[in-house]
């Protein structure tokens, strides 16, 4: 008989070692694009290039690893934002998130239609995750009577996002053509 395993533990400095090298890599990304050297990202972290390959073995492993990080982080801002703000005004922001997030990964898109199995899952988590995130973003913003009620969140995601890859701004603002998009969604 088989006895069920228990997840393994992580020990205090594996953990601190993962999360500064999933900083680091999101941060070279940010700088270098998705093929930066390992070197660059593990001298980043203030690991060594062993440590970075005994967390992810391959590139897509990290890749997948930063994207899913920030999916979950951009997701867990839109509750923050909106006890934090009016809803309008966390819409804005949470969209000015979301703008950097794709904005900042150069490289991503050519990895994410590569073929390689651990991409697989992403763009569902992106949808999965997010959607539900502008929903409630949108849902608060009409309520308050901002914006229409009929703006469906998957379709927003898609065009901020188509926005955001075809003009990013340096500062990571969003570009002007987001904000008119923005302004489209008021109430009149």
């Amino acid at each position: 008989m088989t006895l069920p395993t228990e997840p393994r533990k992580v020990r205090a400095d594996a953990r601190q070692n993962l999360d500064a090298l999933l900083t680091a890599a999101r941060t070279v990304f940010a700088r270098s694009g998705v093929d930066a050297p390992a070197r660059e990202i593990a001298t980043e972290a203030g690991v060594g290039v062993g440590t970075l390959y005994r967390h992810f073995p391959n590139r897509a492993e990290l890749v997948a690893a930063v994207f899913t990080s920030e999916i979950d982080a951009t997701a867990a801002a839109a509750a923050e934002l909106l006890a934090e703000h009016p809803p309008k005004e966390a819409l804005d922001l949470w969209i000015t998130r979301f703008t950097r997030f794709v904005a900042t990964k150069q490289g991503l898109s050519d990895a994410l239609r590569s073929g390689d199995p651990a991409f697989d899952a992403l763009p569902a988590l992106l949808m999965g995750k997010l959607g539900p995130a502008l929903a409630s973003l949108l849902d608060a913003a009409a309520a308050s009577g901002d914006i229409r009620d009929d703006v469906d969140p998957l379709e927003l995601l898609q065009a901020v996002g188509d926005l955001s890859h075809r003009a990013p701004s340096p500062d990571g603002t969003p570009n002007p053509m987001v904000r008119l998009l923005l302004d489209g969604l008021r109430t009149r």
